[in-house]
């Protein structure tokens, strides 16, 4: 008997998804609760359970299709699944016989995560990488973007069929040839937008279209807080079972001088402005399908180890995929580590309703002149980009004023100056 398989309820005021991709193939073998499917939303990606055991049956969408909440897309036979050996016609179909027993391309080696995504795949091919290699750090052992792009850079390759080159020579690039040579077209390359590229575009376009939208910099010098890791990392790592990092620094300097301007972390709703009495802050980390922003809420009432446990929790469970639509909505505040890429400066786009968001970036020592003397200091230049309907720009330069002086005399922090 075949049961159906329906989208999920995706969260409030989500009505529809796009199918990434089938995580299970007709004939293939399907316990209760396991992933058969991935949807994409705005937000995030979300797999769709099996409600059975049995084998997977006809799939009635395909890879990029619309789907709406309760729809059915596939069957699920209940029952194991067909032996290889076993005939799909009795009656002498042979042929169908040999493509039961002939095994696909992504089950030629075993291991959950060889199940690979488009973007993965793509990637893996590019690279000449060989993916039963490579260890996943994904849902079930999945690989992610980022495993592959690791993998990539080690230069995991496979050895080249043709001779070896002599010692010293460089090993010209297999997949290209000079045009001169006309023996390879170039080529190109079309892939569909995820559903959540597109909202991403469509917001940051929105963005630019209704704010006014200014971004003010300053610099701070690291100096301290990077002094009061040092002595302090081991004995807070040993209490709290967790790293001291940077960003709990900056969430709560972020939350002190917001308490001192509290326009930044205001929205703009019709003709009315709404003030928050709480610092709820969207904190950007990086996922398999791009950037996503889950909040980090009273951070004003946080201790440091407690900001470090959810941020880090937030990125692991990001790479994962299991984030919650709920734990992405909501945020007053936005802060993005343009830093952890290498970036020295840039100006960030608020995330509407928010009327704030604040860049950092890399620290790297640069000269400064304390009481007239040129000295080297870790220095980041730090951006709030900001909607000028709501904060002046004396407002906002106040707040960059207020964290530059809370993270170069962090006891600020403690006693609340």
């Amino acid at each position: 008997m075949a049961t159906e398989v329906k989208v999920p309820t995706l969260g409030e005021s989500i009505t529809e998804a796009t199918l990434g991709e089938w995580l299970k193939q007709p004939g293939d073998a399907v316990a209760r609760d396991e992933p058969v499917a991935s949807l994409e939303t705005d937000k995030v990606a979300i797999e769709v359970p099996s409600p059975v055991a049995g084998t997977m049956g006809d799939q009635l969408v395909k890879a990029g299709d619309t789907v709406a909440v309760g729809a059915v897309i596939a069957h699920v036979e209940a029952g194991g699944a067909l032996p290889a050996s076993s005939p799909v016609n009795p009656e002498g179909a042979g042929e169908n016989i040999e493509a039961k027993e002939a095994p696909r391309a992504d089950e030629e080696e075993e291991g959950p995560h060889l199940t690979l995504s488009p973007a993965v795949r793509r990637i893996v091919l590019e690279h000449h990488l060989d993916p039963s290699k490579i260890k996943g750090t994904g849902k079930d052992g999945r690989l992610t973007k980022d495993d592959v792009l690791a993998a990539a850079a080690e230069g995991e390759k496979p050895e080249p069929a043709s001779a070896p080159a002599k010692a010293g020579a460089l090993a010209p690039r297999q997949d290209w040839v000079p045009a001169s040579a006309g023996t390879q077209e170039r080529r190109e390359e079309r892939v569909r937008m995820t559903r959540l590229r597109q909202t991403v575009a469509r917001r940051l376009k929105e963005a630019q279209n209704t704010a006014a939208i200014l971004t003010t910099f300053n610099d701070v010098d690291m100096s301290a807080v990077m002094a009061a890791r040092a002595k302090y990392k081991d004995l807070f790592e040993k209490k709290h079972g967790i790293r001291l990092g940077f960003m709990a620094f900056f969430v709560k300097a972020a939350a002190l001088a917001a308490h001192d301007v509290p326009a930044v972390n205001a929205s703009i709703d019709g003709e009315e402005i709404v003030y928050h009495d709480y610092f709820d802050v969207s904190v950007a980390v990086s996922a398999p399908q791009g950037l996503v922003v889950p909040v980090v809420r009273d951070a004003q009432a946080l201790s440091f180890a407690e900001i470090e446990k959810r941020i880090a929790d937030f990125g692991k469970r990001a790479k994962e995929g299991t984030l919650t639509l709920a734990e992405m909505q909501g945020g007053t505040f936005t802060i993005s580590n343009g830093g952890v890429f290498g970036s020295l400066l840039s100006t960030p786009i608020i995330n509407p309703p928010q009327s704030a968001v604040l860049g950092m970036h890399r620290i790297e020592e640069r000269p400064v002149v304390i009481d007239g003397q040129i000295v080297a200091r870790p220095m980041m230049y730090l951006a709030l980009s900001y909607d000028h309907r709501l904060i002046d720009g004396r407002e906002a330069v106040t707040f960059l004023v207020r964290m530059k002086e809370a993270l170069e005399d962090p006891t600020r922090l403690l006693i609340d100056l």
